[in-house]
């Protein structure tokens, strides 16, 4: 069942979706006009292929292990690691582990 969108001041608790990660799906946590959280949970082996967005984006790792891939460096991400990519920025990832992503993206108008 995917989780509601949070309305502002409403708590997100994170944990639950970390420690369920296998069970959890990808789902959109909030999305506002100029804003998107959304937990992205890939398993081992699943790839997002290459892929840009408007806006800002940051990707933080809140359990497992992914690699990060962007135009001539691949980056691994583990639980409590966090990166932050430009606007356009090309990536992708792939899992190297089940993984649970934090996603926040800059939307732009």
């Amino acid at each position: 069942m995917a989780l509601t969108h949070a309305k502002h001041g409403q708590l997100i608790d994170l944990k639950p979706l970390a420690d369920e990660r296998t069970d959890s799906p990808s789902t959109s946590l909030i999305k506002t006009q100029q804003l998107q959280l959304m937990h992205v949970v890939l398993h081992a082996g699943q790839q997002l292929p290459e892929h840009k967005v408007a806006g800002e984006i940051s990707i933080q790792c809140l359990a497992g292990r992914v690699q990060l891939r962007t135009p001539g460096i691949t980056t691994p991400l583990t639980a409590g690691q966090l990166i932050v990519l430009s606007a356009g920025e090309p990536h992708a990832l792939v899992a190297e582990q089940d993984c649970c992503l934090l996603v926040t993206l800059v939307l732009k108008h």
